[in-house]
């Protein structure tokens, strides 16, 4: 007998249910009964439910159209099914089946206040701090918005209302690089009492307004209150406690920062066992040598040239002929010749070798860095910080036609196998700074974030340096833990030094409720929005103080007392008394409990933005939960990869 057997994949993974052709297995035949039963549990396809939640069960029933199982609303079990079909008729019946379940999604219309309070369950849950990943290891961290990323809820209202959240956290970190959690906080508070109110009547637009201008007076008071910072010892101070109170994360950075200046690169990266900071000097291309016969130091595979010209090319170059000049100018002279092309190959490369190891001439060549127009900026800096020309056909210049005076000059070159680090160009000092001008000019205009991210890069190679932030652990977990926290602390640091500071642990936005307390309001509804960020703005000392153990109110009540703006409560050094919970009230900025002005501001303009958004909001359109048509994505989740 010819037949065909078909599997039924339910695949608990990136792609939707499938049904396979295999000619290969071949099974004994099932015997089915006069009424099909489920191949799993038995249960009965017409007057039972399938209680291993197999949706669909496909079953053998000769002659006549398939039957399925009604299993409720549960999510399916992942077993694998097999049927087996005879008919042509019945193949066909399959697939038009399976196409057919997966154009239709029925969807959910929700309005009003149901449609505010199904969202605002999930902006008030998820407080993970061990993250679950698809593949790999689980992630521990407390970084607010790689939190706020991991959260997903079944019920689609709870995570529309997370995916708020998320974007609160997505916009604060993209401009402030960290004030995550804080952001989150506010966001709840706001969203909490402006439900409320709206489902209590109040004017929508009105509330809006009054929330607008309570948000621009907190702002505008916390701007007057900031403080520059620049000495190493302020910078430490807001590096540690971004970085949860590890000072040796605070000095290393404000030590990095230090060397390389504000505007230098300072990368973060994790391969050793303890934290360490590597410093270079000058600048850094990410380039190495072409060749390893070019090293001058086996033992440590670099190769070291001391005040060398610098030919700087834009083309490949092959043509042996064109290379002898310049190698007779560098013998003349006496100096080493670094080539810096897009590539030298055939010919012009093993004259080179040959020269180097049989003539004696110090002499190494490397790929020029980046690509496409990123490669000319670069090339054009190198010439900048050297003083040299880029020899271009399109300046009509050639190897042939090349000058000592247009080659670059450096006091030292050291090429590894990855990269090549120039210390101390011989550039023109003025023209150097009008290309850092130039630059810093792009960074701010630029409105794409990688444009913005290689100007900055070049910028802190003419200017300072690059840094590299060692993270040390004993684990891959430890160490991805550490580098949220350290780059949480950087980008806090480059706020700090950006905009100044405040005094920290939330009391900076908790005696900005003073500022709104004779704010003037058209109606009562506008000043309802006003007593909403009042109140919001208490959240975040709150939030401390409980997580703390102590009564967040009877702190708040008596920070509020105080006329000085620096007053705060120190949490981590709080006691336990035998009659009450007390603990140490401290001057935060002297004690070094300190925030980034632009931290506390980004994270309070963004939770109102999205917070505005949500009180206003009459309806929601959500795919039906309750639909098992809908087949799974094949895009899998980036959040859950690390990306």
């Amino acid at each position: 007998m010819n037949c065909a057997y078909y599997v039924l994949f339910r695949v608990p993974c990136f792609v939707p249910s499938l049904i396979v052709p295999c000619f290969k297995a071949r099974v004994p035949k099932i015997l089915v009964p006069a009424r099909p039963t489920c191949v799993l549990c038995r249960a009965s396809c017409l007057t039972e439910t399938c209680s291993c939640r197999a949706v669909p069960v496909l079953c053998h029933v000769p002659p006549g159209p398939l039957a399925t199982f009604s299993c409720g609303t549960q999510p399916p079990c992942r077993h694998l099914l097999l049927a087996m079909f005879h008919s042509p008729a019945a193949k066909k019946g399959v697939y038009g089946r399976v196409l057919c379940n997966r154009n239709y999604v029925a969807k959910d219309i929700n309005f009003g206040v149901g449609a505010r309070a199904a969202m605002l369950q999930g902006v008030s849950e998820g407080r993970n701090v061990i993250i679950e990943k698809s593949i790999g290891n689980p992630k521990v961290t407390k970084d607010g918005v790689t939190v706020a990323r991991s959260i997903e809820f079944r019920d689609k209202a709870k995570d529309v209302g997370a995916n708020l959240v998320k974007q609160v956290a997505g916009a604060t970190n993209k401009a402030a690089g960290d004030g995550t959690t804080c952001a989150t906080v506010l966001t709840q508070a706001i969203l909490t009492e402006g439900c409320k109110s709206v489902a209590a009547g109040v004017n929508v637009m009105d509330l809006r307004s009054g929330i607008k201008m309570a948000i621009d007076a907190v702002i505008s008071d916390l701007k007057s209150r900031a403080q520059m910072i620049s000495t190493p010892e302020e910078i430490t101070q807001v590096a540690s406690i971004s970085a949860n109170g590890e000072r040796e994360i605070g000095e290393l950075l404000a030590r990095a920062m230090e060397k390389v200046g504000k505007e230098g690169v300072i990368t973060v990266d994790g391969n050793t066992m303890v934290n360490e900071l590597e410093v270079v000097g000058g600048m850094k291309l990410a380039r190495g040598y072409i060749s390893p016969y070019f090293v001058t130091d086996p033992k440590t595979q670099k190769c070291e040239l001391e005040n060398p010209l610098i030919l700087i090319y834009d083309k490949k170059i092959s043509d042996m002929n064109s290379l002898v000049g310049l190698l007779e100018l560098a013998v003349e002279k006496n100096r080493a010749l670094l080539i810096v092309a897009e590539d030298v190959e055939r010919d012009a490369l093993a004259m080179l070798i040959l020269n180097k190891h049989h003539a004696g001439v110090k002499v190494c060549a490397i790929k020029a860095p980046g690509f496409g127009d990123n490669r000319r900026a670069n090339l054009d800096d190198l010439a900048i910080l050297t003083g040299g020309e880029i020899i271009s056909e399109d300046r009509g210049l050639t190897l042939d036609k090349v000058k000592e005076e247009m080659l670059g000059t450096a006091k030292k070159v050291t090429v590894s196998v990855d990269d090549t680090i120039v210390l101390h160009g011989g550039g023109d000092k003025k023209l150097i700074e009008e290309r850092c001008e130039e630059l810093r000019t792009a960074t701010g205009k630029s409105a794409a974030t990688f444009d913005r991210e290689k100007a900055q890069e070049r910028l802190s190679k003419l200017t300072g340096g690059v840094a590299v932030f060692k993270v040390g652990g004993a684990s891959e977990v430890e160490v991805g833990e550490r580098k949220d926290r350290v780059t949480d602390a950087l980008n806090a640091t480059r706020a700090a030094v950006e905009e100044g500071i405040v005094p920290g642990g939330g009391v900076a936005l908790l005696y900005a409720t003073k500022a709104l307390e004779n704010l003037k309001t058209e109606n009562e509804d506008q000043r309802r929005g006003i007593h909403i960020i009042q109140n919001a703005l208490k959240a975040p000392t709150l939030t401390i103080a409980s997580n703390a153990g102590f009564d967040g109110s009877t702190i708040i009540g008596k920070l509020l007392e105080q006329d000085d703006v620096n007053f705060g409560f120190d949490a981590a050094k709080g006691v336990c008394a035998a009659f009450a919970k007390t603990g140490e009230y401290v001057d935060m900025v002297k004690a070094g409990i300190i925030d980034p002005l632009k931290v506390v501001r980004t994270a309070l303009a963004d939770a109102a933005s999205v917070s505005l958004l949500f009180t206003t909001t009459e309806a929601t359109v959500l795919v039906n939960s309750d639909d098992k048509n809908k087949p799974p994505s094949r895009v899998p989740n980036m959040d859950s990869l690390g990306y």
